[in-house]
């Protein structure tokens, strides 16, 4: 190719298209982002970097390491294999961030989908070191949702969003009821129909002791099983355990609710039948129950205190073997939950980043006496300001109450700042009891030994796991993400990589 020009291949669609940009083009009339596409795929070291970001899904933010990896010989001390980055183009490994968030990294948080579905499959169908019997316990699918903390604007199939007296007002003369028929789209979906009457005190708290109410809901169920088998939870618990597994999603209106798999097994392990007393009709009342019984209270405030509890919307259906009869089957539930692991806060019109300042935890201080140098007292991080943030009104103000409330000392153990961008929800997206199934970590842990064991069968190396062998290994950070061009090419390579998989995917299900 002649040194004054440089050529990109684009794909769009299954075409290929070459753009041609002459190096008084590149340098005076075409974006940086193009002139940096044209000194990627030019680069003599193209293919290898392809190859390792294919390797890691099209990961969007790598993580760059250098160093080297010796596999060595235990008894002779002999190197049998070396893997050096110096002996890259590039001088550096790329591995994949491993962010669960699709609005972060679209290729992990899909890896991360497939392993919270096969996590929750387990648990359900049996597999993953857990007994196919387990398909024969009494199961139920469970959504618990936040209370209603004032209206808000709702699609509600074709019908009105809220029907009132048209002339019937608030407090602070805005209509109690809105007309519009709003579909799914509508950005007003979630946002108060008077945000002066919203109880954003009431949604931040609630939304803080999310995690609490369920804790306590777990033991909750506990007792009310026992109560309504006529035994103490004690007795209970020598014949029957409960196992679960649950994952968090946000509403339009901000709040999270819990969809949850819950399981009776016997006293010993998953892979002991629960007595025969125990099924499926003491499951759901013992839920219906619990939710019911289950209260919380905030700290002490001049601002008050909040009973807390859970929603008058509840959703208890049981899991059945027979995808016809009248329930929900074993993939469906796995894959609804899955779907959902990947999802944050963003999708309810909050950013998908911490605000506070990272010296101060968003105290503004180090000390008593000394100002943060990095905020210089603010609590944000630097060049933030939350009137800017690119986010809806509801959000901001969910915002702005996590931060107001974070600088009370009776909230400060509820870390409402840190937590602000996650609109003061600070739980896990997704638990799961112990003994419900595997572990996401055993299944990441499976699938680097699969990897492993394909890497040394290529170079004719000793299997994994052989004692004969050392793995030493010396790493350093060197960086993160791409350049604007290498992200253009890295995305397609996850396009491609993504159709791949689910052919694949369509194909093993047959």
């Amino acid at each position: 190719m002649s040194q004054d020009v440089a050529r990109v291949e684009a794909h769009v669609g299954d075409e290929a298209k070459e753009v041609i940009i002459s190096k008084e083009e590149s340098a005076h009339d075409q974006p940086d982002w193009l002139v940096d596409l044209a000194r990627v795929v030019n680069s003599p070291g193209y293919r290898r970097w392809k190859a390792m970001v294919a390797a890691i899904g099209g990961c969007s933010h790598p993580i760059h390491l250098a160093g080297e990896s010796l596999i060595v010989d235990a008894r002779t001390g002999e190197v049998l294999h070396t893997y050096r980055t110096d002996d890259e183009p590039s001088g550096r490994l790329l591995v994949a961030c491993g962010n669960r968030r699709a609005s972060v990294c679209p290729a992990c948080s899909e890896v991360y989908r497939a392993d919270t579905f096969q996590l929750i499959r387990a648990g359900l169908s049996g597999g993953k070191g857990a007994p196919e019997t387990v398909s024969a316990h009494p199961r139920a699918f469970v959504t618990l949702t936040a209370p209603s903390f004032g209206p808000v604007h709702s699609e509600r199939d074709g019908k009105p969003c809220r029907p009132r007296r048209r002339d019937k007002l608030c407090e602070h003369q805005r209509p109690v009821g809105c007309h519009v028929r709003h579909d799914r789209h509508d950005p007003r979906l979630g946002q108060p129909l008077c945000p002066d009457c919203y109880d954003y005190t009431g949604a931040v708290l609630w939304q803080a002791h999310a995690g609490g109410l369920w804790h306590r809901f777990t033991l909750e169920v506990r007792r009310s099983l026992a109560s309504g088998a006529g035994m103490s939870r004690r007795e209970f618990s020598r014949l029957v355990r409960v196992s679960f597994a649950k994952v968090a999603e946000y509403q339009r209106r901000g709040l999270v609710h819990f969809h949850a798999v819950i399981r009776l097994d016997g006293p010993g392990s998953s892979q002991e039948p629960p007595p025969d007393w125990a099924d499926h009709l003491l499951l759901v009342r013992a839920v219906s129950a619990a939710v019911q019984r289950v209260r919380l209270v905030t700290p002490p405030s001049p601002l008050g205190r909040w009973e807390l509890r859970w929603g008058d919307q509840l959703d208890i259906r049981p899991i059945l073997l027979d995808p016809n009869a009248e329930g929900l089957s074993e993939r469906a539930v796995a894959g609804y939950i899955a779907k959902y692991a990947t999802k944050g806060a963003e999708a309810s019109g909050t950013v998908d980043h911490r605000l506070s300042c990272p010296a101060c935890a968003g105290r503004g201080r180090l000390s008593l006496m000394a100002t943060c140098g990095l905020c210089h007292g603010t609590g944000l991080k630097p060049g933030l300001h939350l009137d800017a943030l690119p986010v809806t009104e509801h959000a901001r103000r969910m915002i702005r109450t996590c931060w107001d409330l974070g600088a009370r000392p009776e909230f400060a153990a509820l870390r409402l700042r840190p937590w602000a961008h996650m609109l003061g929800f600070r739980g896990h997206f997704s638990t799961k009891s112990r003994r419900y199934s595997t572990t996401l970590g055993d299944l990441r842990s499976a699938r680097a030994q699969h990897r492993a064991a394909e890497a040394r069968e290529h170079h004719g190396l000793p299997a994994v796991g052989d004692a004969t062998t050392l793995v030493l290994g010396h790493w350093r950070f060197a960086g993160i993400g791409y350049t604007p061009g290498e992200a253009i090419m890295a995305e397609h390579i996850r396009q491609r990589v993504q159709t791949a998989r689910k052919i694949a995917a369509e194909a093993e299900d047959g």
